[in-house]
């Protein structure tokens, strides 16, 4: 190979950090924190001044709840490649039914415990 191979590559990159240079620098003179502007600097929320603390606070219920609809979506991504190649391990002869049955139990088990525990009620 001889350099000249190598110059597409070598514009690319130089594409890259040009755009990075560029959109930083544009963020800093444009942005938010671009100092004088009074019509950035100015709360504006649907043509009303805005009330309350702009940034309020989330209970902790709100993120146990998001982490328990993360556990459980895993569940899908565990579940759709296993029905999409179940036909091919029977074939092989692979038992691979008890496995996901015994995953299928533990998630069950975890739900009923939040369940039981209340961890799923909004009101709490």
């Amino acid at each position: 190979m001889e350099l000249v191979d190598y110059i597409p590559v070598l514009i690319q990159v130089l594409f890259a950090v040009f755009l990075a240079a560029a959109i930083l620098i544009a963020s800093q003179v444009f942005g938010q924190r671009a100092k004088g502007n009074y019509i950035k600097d100015k709360a504006y929320e649907c043509g009303l001044p805005m009330e309350g603390n702009p940034h309020p606070r989330f209970g902790v219920k709100f993120y146990v709840v998001a982490m328990l609809f993360i556990l459980f979506d895993i569940e899908a991504v565990f579940l759709i490649p296993w029905v999409l190649i179940y036909r091919e391990f029977i074939s092989l002869g692979i038992p691979i039914l008890m496995p996901v049955m015994f995953f299928i139990a533990v998630l069950v088990l975890g739900l009923a415990y939040e369940m039981k525990k209340k961890g799923l009620e909004w009101e709490r």
